[in-house]
């Protein structure tokens, strides 16, 4: 008995770490909520599909590539969805997946983004990924967090979970990625606003809606 019980110990902690960490994801799936905002989806932006939010023929188009498990990224998510709200009709919001092969499961993050977005809940995903980033980017079976977060959003699971391992997708992370290596992008977030690159030091919420106003004036411009 005294030789197996080393075995017993160790089975026993592996048994109980396994029932906390379901409790935790199911937990989480419980505290989040379905945001429902108009106007989001996949739609047609010129000769390109693309991620948009507010009306696609707006004067002032704010086209980030981003990275889900990015930090800076994150604190950005909301206050971007503030503008999109304060300026309705005037801003259009675009999002490109540009994950980084520096952050562990930033493309598994961006696989889940699209296979939401292929029931029409990608933007809904691109909130709880910024919202939860802090317990996913840590998480053992971030596959797991992921599957919950999708029964969250409203997206059938297990069409989720086919479709996070399709070509379709895996092309639309791909498709972005060369868009922005063509444009120069290297890290994230990178945001141009009207087909212009905003400066580094301007990556905040007054420098981004000091660029806008900027972007509106012009277009007022006879």
């Amino acid at each position: 008995m005294k030789r197996h019980l080393p075995f017993i110990i160790v089975a026993l902690v592996g048994l109980i770490t396994l029932a906390s960490g379901t409790m935790l994801y199911r937990a989480k799936r419980v505290a989040l909520s379905p945001i429902s905002k108009v106007h989001r989806g996949l739609e047609k932006r010129g000769d390109k599909s693309a991620h948009i939010l507010g009306k696609p023929d707006a004067p002032v188009t704010l086209e980030e590539f981003g990275d889900f498990e990015c930090p800076p990224c994150g604190n950005l998510a909301e206050p971007i969805n503030q503008l999109e709200r304060d300026y309705r009709g005037r801003l259009c919001v675009i999002f490109h997946n540009f994950p980084l092969a520096n952050h562990q499961h930033a493309r598994e993050a961006a696989l889940a983004a699209e296979a939401a977005g292929l029931q029409g809940r990608f933007w809904q995903m691109h909130d709880v990924l910024y919202r939860e980033q802090a317990l996913w980017s840590k998480a053992p079976d971030v596959r797991s967090v992921f599957n919950a977060y999708a029964g969250t959003v409203g997206a059938n699971v297990v069409q989720f979970q086919k479709d996070m391992d399709s070509d379709d997708v895996k092309k639309r992370i791909a498709a972005d990625q060369q868009q922005g290596a063509v444009l120069g992008v290297s890290t994230t977030p990178t945001i141009f606003i009207n087909d212009r690159m905003v400066p580094v030091p301007s990556l905040n919420p007054a420098g981004l809606r000091a660029a806008i106003d900027a972007a509106l004036k012009e277009k007022a411009r006879p």
